[in-house]
């Protein structure tokens, strides 16, 4: 892997490393183009990862290996978002207030697409 190390892509709950590389491919690419450090705050998440377990609908495109969180703000989240878009990703979480800012990223078939929304 080009910017990731295994460790951050696999799940914190189970240490599982079911991500997509297809996807895992497209988001390395949109480092490149970025030109800065991708920290990720949350990669692949097993069904039974505390945060997908507590979902209504069931596990959400983290369980997929399609989706991923990555620690940006300000300018850089923004470049990240236009990247993205122009990349094709059609799946887009924003979430800029507080500690803890990330965009989420996802190429997950199984959901609605395209879709953009806040934490």
């Amino acid at each position: 892997m080009r910017y990731f190390t295994e460790e951050e892509l696999e799940c914190q709950h189970c240490g599982a490393r079911n991500f997509d590389e297809q996807f895992l491919e497209l988001v390395s690419q949109l480092r490149e183009d970025a030109g800065f450090a991708f920290p990720v705050s949350s990669g692949y998440r097993c069904a039974e990862h505390p945060l997908e377990a507590k979902k209504k609908s069931g596990p959400g495109a983290h369980s997929t290996g399609k989706a991923i969180d990555i620690a940006v703000s300000g300018e850089r989240a923004l470049k990240l978002i236009e990247l993205a878009l122009a990349a094709g990703i059609q799946r887009i979480g924003v979430n800029q207030k507080g500690a803890h800012r990330f965009i989420h990223l996802d190429a997950c078939d199984q959901k609605t697409t395209p879709a953009i929304w806040s934490y």
